[in-house]
């Protein structure tokens, strides 16, 4: 119909029909064909776009209809009220409160086995429902406050909670008596070594580089009266401080040897203090007695003026007199010391799980890292799973001090513990846990809480040095590698080290480890321009060609004097220095000549200063001070120097030279001119009797 529409010319009226029949829903009536005909029609037609424009919308909803899609209703518009009231406030829902962890590195607390979670909270501060938190997300569950948890989960909670730790052991179970562990303390070369070698039988002092002891040896000595006795033999030197500070917190006697011929010294009294910090019992041994020069009476007078109450005196500190050499008072000694742990009535838990203390560290090539342990309770076996400090391991085998594997260790006995993943820090603690996944779970914590406290402390530091970072002058570094036999000795060596820092040079330890230097240590070294320090090791002939080829320094030392000796002579060699102005030579004025009548091409009059050097040495490059009765009359440069008219660079002392100072033209006889040169002062390298090491700027 709309076709034939068109054809009669009604072309207006038939569009609208169209239109208006779409809109209706009637759209469908009229064939593809239809539509596109007229689609064809009306876009080529030139008349109104208007009529385009009501065609085209004829056509769109024809095609939609044909797809079998219906048009989208038009919604109902409505109008938005205009809100003349404020809205109703809704009550405020809090959200879940998270748990707030905040880090309390300076706070400690006592954990134990069995503590209740209630114990826990007010022991840290933090909330019930926060620790439960915690035990969940270590896969734990604990629905009450009263109920039980395990030493190992309350250390773990309390390294999430970022507090320090101090695991209290219980002493339930069967008490038996055990031997008795002598520490033997003093000064460097007082002979304590050599007492252990003369109370076993053998020759250990011998073996030591230079006669001195280098790290902390463990024995078991079986005494003739058939009692055993486990000794330590601490080093004397002053960089080992903390070996010996190590060695009394796990005695229970300490064997204080000083020399007759030689008195108290520094580390006698360090090694005093230590005992006394602990809260052990000294019996002193008076060394060297056989010699010619020993007064035994001027050790006691010394030592009762150092607060030690002697038995002599009135007080209770036994005092014998020995002789390591000639075995004079060895069974004095031992009478002594076995009276003493009979007094302490010395005895400890043998059923249970171990407590024991790391006295030595080392890696060994085939054997992997190595642990020198004293079981203080409980009985160490062979096969069970440990944390030593932030490692942790199955132990494989057990050694006792002659070598020999054992299956079990018992308290008092030192045993080399064998099966460690990495290597231990001296003075870390054993702890004997269930399974490997919570040895596991342990050692990660230790060493993320481990990380954090050396970032905290790497950031206060970072902040003390931007706080006076404008008072103090620009230093130079020098990176240090240290590697050593045990980590006893890397931990004496580094803190030695650290004590060379000057404000001119900073001692920077940029790694440390337990074995031989290797090439990943030649790698790093190159990488930061280091020295290589090599305590008591052997080094390879190849590593020792790659350092050569790479330019790197390694020093190797088998006794800590000389290698503080040489570091310090590097340390000083590396100082930028102090530049200051200094005096280098004096002359008196004998006599003046003065050029007159001089062209202005070659300036005006000058006078020339007639001088005998009387001290030291005049240079043409230094400053020139004239003095006259003591006070200074000018100072300036030199613009000639001559003797016996030849031009001079210095004029040593006794020769008479000319001198000509810028602008000065007021010399009298008998002034002084005094040479002023700028020199550079190295710090100075001191070593005291004691052993103390440091550089003086």
């Amino acid at each position: 119909m709309a076709w034939r529409m068109l054809r009669r010319k009604d072309f207006h009226t038939g569009l609208v029909n169209l239109a208006s029949r779409v809109d209706h829903g009637e759209a469908k009536n009229f064939s593809s064909g239809t539509i596109g005909k007229l689609a064809g029609f009306v876009l080529n037609d030139t008349r109104t776009p208007i009529v385009k424009g009501v065609y085209m919308l004829a056509w769109s909803r024809k095609r939609e209809e044909v797809a079998g899609l219906k048009a989208p209703k038009k919604e109902k518009r409505v109008k938005r009220e205009t809100r003349t009231q404020p809205p109703v406030e809704a009550p405020y829902v809090a959200p879940k409160q998270k748990i707030a962890i905040k880090s309390s590195p300076d706070k400690t607390v006592d954990i134990f086995d069995g503590m209740t979670l209630l114990d826990l909270s007010k022991r840290t501060g933090a909330s019930i429902g926060a620790l439960q938190d915690i035990l969940t997300d270590l896969g734990e569950k604990v629905e009450s406050e009263f109920d039980a948890i395990s030493i190992d989960l309350a250390e773990l909670v309390a390294m999430e909670l970022g507090v320090n730790i101090r695991r209290m052991h219980t002493g339930e179970g069967t008490l038996e008596p055990r031997p008795a562990v002598v520490t033997v303390m003093g000064h460097v070369d007082h002979g304590k070594t050599s007492l252990l070698d003369s109370l076993r039988q053998t020759s250990v002092a011998a073996k030591e580089a230079g006669g001195i002891t280098q790290h902390i040896g463990a024995f078991v000595v079986e005494m003739p009266s058939g009692a055993s006795i486990t000794f330590l033999d601490t080093p004397g030197h002053a960089a080992f401080s903390a070996m010996r500070a190590r060695g009394a917190a796990v005695t229970d006697i300490v064997v204080l040897v000083v020399a007759a011929d030689d008195g108290v010294m520094p580390q006698t009294l360090e090694a005093m203090s230590h005992a006394k910090a602990a809260n052990v019992p000294i019996v002193v041994a008076v060394n060297k007695c056989d010699k010619s020069g020993a007064d035994p009476e001027r050790v006691r007078i010394q030592l009762g003026s150092e607060g030690l109450l002697l038995e002599d005196m009135g007080g209770d500190v036994q005092v014998v007199e020995i002789s390591a050499v000639t075995k004079l008072g060895l069974d004095k000694l031992e009478e002594a010391l076995l009276l003493q742990a009979e007094i302490m009535d010395l005895k400890a838990r043998i059923d249970g799980p171990a407590q024991a203390f790391v006295v030595e560290a080392r890696v060994d090539r085939g054997r992997g890292p190595l642990a020198t342990a004293i079981v203080k309770a409980g009985t160490l076996v062979s096969g069970q799973h440990i944390v030593v400090g932030a490692e942790w391991g199955r132990i494989r085998s057990l050694r006792d001090t002659a070598g020999k594997i054992t299956e079990s260790a018992k308290p008092a006995m030192p045993v080399e513990i064998e099966g460690l993943r990495g290597l231990p820090m001296a003075g870390d603690d054993v702890v004997v846990v269930d399974s490997e996944e919570r040895a596991r779970m342990l050692s990660q914590g230790r060493k993320k809480k481990q990380e954090k406290d050396r970032l905290r402390k790497i950031d206060e530091d970072m902040t003390e040095e931007a706080e006076i970072g404008e008072e103090t002058p620009e230093r130079v570094e020098m990176p240090i590698i240290v590697k050593a036999d045990v980590q006893g000795s890397v931990q004496a060596v580094t803190d030695a080290l650290r004590s060379l820092n000057s404000p001119q040079v900073f001692v920077n330890i940029v790694h440390v480890g337990v074995g031989p230097i290797s090439q990943h240590d030649i790698d790093l070294a190159q990488a930061c321009r280091a020295y290589i320090v090599g305590f008591n090791i052997r080094t390879p002939s190849a590593i020792t060609l790659a350092a050569t080829q790479a330019n790197i320094k390694i020093l190797l030392h088998k006794v800590i004097y000389h290698l503080l000796e040489e570091m310090g002579q590097e340390i000083v060699d590396k100082a930028p220095g102090t530049p200051e102005t200094q005096v280098s030579g004096e002359a008196e004025v004998l006599n003046i000549f003065e050029l007159k009548g001089r062209s202005k091409s070659k300036g005006p009059d000058i006078k020339i200063a007639g001088c005998r050097i009387t001290d030291g040495h005049l240079s043409k490059t230094g400053m020139m001070r004239l003095l006259r009765s003591g006070d200074v009359v000018f100072e300036g440069p030199c613009t000639s120097l001559k003797r016996e008219k030849q031009d001079a660079e210095t004029v040593d002392k006794g020769n008479d030279c000319g001198l000509v100072i810028q602008d000065c033209n007021d010399f009298q006889v008998g002034d002084i001119v005094q040479c002023l040169e700028q020199v550079i002062r190295k710090p100075k390298f001191i070593s005291t009797q004691s052993g103390a090491v440091r550089i003086e700027c």
